[in-house]
């Protein structure tokens, strides 16, 4: 076999481990989940194509996206949006989005607000959703939805949207305990994540509730957005009051390291504060899971591959 020559063998292997190199080192596209306070989205401010073209800038970074704070009764709001990301994602990312939302959530008439989960119907799917009710619980009782993604290293997933009242924020963390109890029993599944605007910060939760709090004594709770990280736009403050937590080590170890972390968009998208503002006054917050493991699966056939290859090689030297 002339390309088994023994000048060109080295060579032939030195390509061989580059390809590996390279195949083992590429990146595979990680599958994100966000969660955003969208301060009071309804008709009128889903009109405001400024708005609406950064909020789409926003959630379609994102395969899951939690909204709250949205006050759609009519749906007219979250339907703009959805084609807003449609026709983005026909130029651009060729990603197709729907949504799944709670009713309207609240004690006040004139403050109801929805949690809304918009998706990549390409990259995952919703299975169940559940709204939980127990009087007395919360203002707005979290909405609990149960996902599917053959993109994910996790495949079966629920994720719990809550948007707590500030001054109650310490007792409504507190009851997601119970909440994690009820889902995991309806479901038979430990893989969990809260998400949202918690107010877990500054005067609303300091470090002396965290003994109140369920979420932080009980083990195997693992807050991935920290007490330092600032989660708002203003100049004026520094809170951590959105927030990601997830249940369990096996769900954890399939979370890419480091990945939590707060989306500075007014930064990234170069918008004056002012023109920030009137989007949120909170930043989104992400985490992402790790992909299918289809390229680790790969890399052990293609060793087997330059194996068989060297050793033919030697066979014909």
């Amino acid at each position: 076999m002339r390309w088994c020559s023994t000048p060109r063998l080295p060579l032939l292997l030195f390509l061989a481990f580059l390809l590996l190199i390279g195949r083992s080192s590429g990146k595979s596209p990680g599958f994100k989940i966000c969660a955003f306070n969208t301060l009071g989205l309804n008709a009128a401010k889903a009109a405001n194509s400024r708005v609406t073209h950064t909020l789409t800038r926003i959630v379609s970074r994102c395969d899951i996206t939690l909204l709250q704070e949205v006050k759609d009764s009519g749906g007219s709001a979250v339907r703009a949006l959805e084609a807003a990301l449609n026709r983005y994602s026909d130029r651009y990312d060729q990603y197709h989005y729907q949504s799944v939302s709670s009713a309207a959530l609240g004690n006040d008439p004139k403050d109801m607000q929805q949690y809304v989960f918009i998706y990549r119907t390409e990259t995952v799917n919703v299975t169940a959703q559940h709204q939980y009710r127990k009087p007395q619980s919360f203002v707005r009782e979290p909405f609990a939805v149960r996902f599917r993604s053959n993109k994910t290293a996790t495949k079966d997933f629920v994720l719990v949207a809550l948007h707590t009242v500030p001054e109650k924020a310490v007792q409504e963390i507190d009851r997601l305990y119970d909440v994690f109890q009820e889902v995991s029993k309806k479901w038979n599944t430990q893989n969990v994540m809260f998400l949202g605007d918690f107010n877990a910060g500054c005067a609303h939760m300091t470090r002396a509730n965290k003994r109140q709090i369920r979420l932080f004594s009980q083990p195997g709770f693992f807050w991935l957005i920290g007490d330092k990280v600032d989660t708002t736009v203003g100049d004026g403050t520094n809170c951590p009051y959105d927030r990601i937590v997830v249940y369990g080590e096996p769900f954890l170890k399939t979370i890419k390291p480091y990945s939590a972390k707060a989306f500075n968009f007014p930064k990234e998208f170069r918008l004056q504060r002012e023109r920030a503002l009137k989007v949120s006054d909170h930043l989104p917050v992400e985490v992402e899971l790790n992909s299918s493991a289809h390229l680790c699966q790969a890399t052990p056939l293609l060793l087997l591959l330059l194996c068989v290859i060297a050793q033919s090689c030697l066979s014909a030297l």
